[in-house]
């Protein structure tokens, strides 16, 4: 049973972890500059002054940059974790510590206590909310109908909840439109691909501490994440398979250099087990008996269900929890495999999520919808709504500014030409 602090604004591992908490947002702060430069307009123009925002997202410093600059800009903030693993306890005490801002996140949360956090943020009656898989949408929908109706709109933050919402959108039940952040170009550019590549690798070292070089990767999806775990991958010496069901993302592993073929035979090469492809049961009992002794299992998607656990724990001889997050599966008297964070997202249970840098760029693009929600208020349509050219091209411009970056501009003849090219 995991001790933790409770009070009318908050329930945490401990308050008293604030310190540590503000020393590593000040630390993500450094990192963030982009959204740094949206803040200082938001203290200035107040566009979310005495509105509620609702936020469901991982409680990492970087959202915690997130969450002072919506508030920096008049918000009212309510907080809980979209993953039970993922929460940084010492950011949610210094969070907790502050004005305007609800936080109901801990490390390693119980189920019950995820599903109770997600109906405080409901009851907080949020006008705005900040999804990520869409979990706090189909609470608010399914248990808070009333409120639904209230809300100007949401913004989701990932590929499975975008396949959510867009299910709720075709079924006409959603409530109010929902602003699909995760497909923007610089989102899956510089998050997925460069973002979840990175810290995907780092979690998997960190629980394992193991060798990349010389071992065969096996990842499973290559739509943008996988790639990014492709490549970096590939970079540290590894020899890297690709499985896919869609055609044209295998066509282009092919063309990257990858070997590609289904998983019922890269089970019989793999050392190392990814899945990002937000499917279910992609990695099953029948598989892992294939394996090779020692494989390692992870998960990069955002639920627990790629890896069949449920299945594999049961049909396992024995498990023996070596250390934090990596769990020793007997399969039979001679082999076993390691499943890393029980088959959850492991670059956020067993690592930091992705660096600050990038999510700057992705937190661009919720502060961004946010504002694009309530300038469109009562003139979106109840689905979801892809987000703006014009917007994700300014995201794009906002980072490479601050991060120094120059590039040309047309000049008024060359715009001209192009203009009339793309008539």
């Amino acid at each position: 049973m995991i001790k933790t602090q409770k009070g009318k604004t908050y329930h945490v591992k401990d308050l008293k972890l604030f310190k540590q908490g503000k020393y590593n947002v000040q630390l993500a702060e450094k990192n963030m500059l982009s959204l740094l430069h949206l803040r200082t307009r938001y203290v200035k123009e107040r566009p979310f002054q005495n509105l509620r925002i609702g936020v469901n997202l991982c409680v990492t410093k970087e959202t915690a940059v997130l969450v002072e600059t919506l508030v920096a800009g008049g918000a009212k903030i309510s907080l809980c974790s979209s993953n039970p693993m993922a929460t940084q306890d010492d950011v949610a005490a210094y969070l907790a510590s502050q004005d305007s801002i609800q936080v109901w996140a801990y490390k390693n949360e119980s189920l019950d206590d995820f599903t109770k956090f997600l109906t405080k943020v409901s009851n907080f009656k949020p006008h705005i909310i900040i999804d990520d898989g869409g979990d706090l949408t189909a609470k608010i929908h399914h248990k808070f109908p009333t409120i639904a109706k209230s809300i100007i709109g949401g913004c989701e933050e990932t590929t499975i909840g975008i396949t959510r919402i867009n299910n709720m959108s075709k079924q006409n039940i959603l409530q109010f439109p929902v602003i699909a952040v995760n497909d923007t170009k610089t989102k899956k550019l510089v998050d997925n691909y460069y973002g979840t590549g990175q810290s995907t690798i780092d979690g998997i070292m960190r629980t394992t501490n193991t060798l990349f070089a010389g071992k065969v990767v096996v990842v499973s999806g290559y739509g943008p994440c996988g790639k990014g775990v492709s490549m970096i991958s590939r970079g540290l010496g590894s020899n890297v398979i690709v499985t896919e069901v869609n055609p044209f993302r295998a066509l282009e592993a092919v063309y990257d250099g990858y070997r590609v073929m289904p998983i019922s035979k890269a089970v019989l090469e793999g050392d190392i087990y990814i899945t990002v492809t937000g499917n279910k049961n992609v990695i099953r009992f029948e598989h892992v008996k294939q394996m090779k002794r020692g494989s390692i299992l992870a998960n990069s998607g955002h639920y627990d269900y790629e890896i069949d656990v449920k299945n594999i724990y049961k049909n396992c001889k024995k498990i023996i929890n070596i250390r934090e997050y990596v769990e020793e599966c007997w399969i039979d008297e001679k082999n076993y495999v390691y499943i890393l964070s029980k088959g959850r997202v492991v670059n956020l249970s067993g690592a930091e999520g992705n660096p600050s840098e990038i999510m700057s760029t992705s937190f661009l693009g919720q502060c961004l919808a946010c504002e694009y929600l309530l300038k469109m208020r009562g003139n979106l349509p109840k689905e979801l709504i892809r987000f703006p050219e014009e917007m994700d091209k300014k995201i794009a411009q906002i980072q490479i500014k601050s991060m120094n970056v120059e590039i040309d501009v047309l000049n008024e003849e060359l715009e001209k030409e192009s203009e009339n090219i793309k008539k």
